[in-house]
């Protein structure tokens, strides 16, 4: 006679796309009142409707029966960047789970039509909790595609802007020394990190920069470009003498993990 299922803690992993800007990984808690509710949340205790997270807690949980989740990316992008390509590995750990026979694909199918073309997840498989610290503690290269705009005021020589990204293409990867960015400052350690970025193409569309970069994890993209008052050095703005910054920025391909 089979054992009967014993509630417990059961995880599932997959990978996700993020076609949406505006759209976090993890539920995004206000900083004010730390979920309790407040003005500046209008009593949601969160700061955006929904995330990733949450889009498959709304199918997942009541299907295994489950009453806690917590969601583990491998790495994450900011809210309002894209992940394309191949997505992004995750697991999804639930706590007091009442049933185990959900029909993976179904799940995935089913997050993916009701977000409403925010996200789709797939490759959905059992797995256990080693498998969170193994996609934590991976490294991956990344490729981005980044929409760089010069400064309002700012005057660019573009023949020399592109004689300088033609070279940066043509080129092999160089080292960039990055302080903690700014607008992370608050809740991480200001340490210095050296990391490699390579400029793989570009194209001037009339009004934007289109950037193709490929750079090793933990690189901070947006800060590469702009500079950010100097703690990212060099930065695209130093290598072009002009002062830009990231506008709109894309995850299109995670690579292998790096060795």
């Amino acid at each position: 006679m089979d054992k009967p299922f014993t509630p417990t803690r059961l995880l599932f992993e997959g990978r996700y796309r993020k076609f949406v800007r505006d759209l976090p990984q993890t539920v995004f808690f206000c900083p004010q009142c730390r979920g309790r509710g407040c003005n500046r949340c209008e009593g949601y205790g969160k700061l955006t409707k929904d995330s990733i997270q949450e889009l498959v807690a709304r199918v997942a949980m009541p299907r295994f029966k489950a009453r806690r989740n917590k969601f583990h990316g491998a790495g994450r992008e900011d809210m309002d960047v894209r992940m394309l390509g191949t997505g992004r590995r995750f697991v999804f750990e639930m706590q007091k789970v009442k049933r185990d026979t959900v029909d993976l694909d179904d799940l995935a199918a089913d997050v993916t039509r009701r977000s409403d073309g925010r996200i789709e997840i797939f490759d959905l498989k059992l797995c256990d909790r080693k498998r969170v610290v193994e996609i934590k503690e991976t490294h991956c290269a990344k490729e981005y595609q980044a929409r760089v705009r010069f400064e309002e005021g700012v005057e660019v020589d573009l023949d020399a802007a592109a004689k300088v990204l033609d070279g940066l293409a043509a080129g092999d990867r160089f080292e960039i020394v990055q302080k903690t960015p700014q607008r992370v400052a608050h809740r991480r350690a200001d340490i210095e990190r050296v990391r490699w970025i390579d400029i793989t193409a570009w194209e001037y569309d009339g009004n934007d920069l289109m950037v193709s970069i490929l750079s090793q994890h933990g690189t901070y993209i947006k800060e590469a470009i702009s500079s950010d008052d100097g703690r990212s050095q060099p930065s695209l703005s130093s290598l072009l003498g002009a002062s830009c910054r990231c506008v709109e920025l894309d995850v299109v391909a995670i690579l292998e993990p790096e060795t």
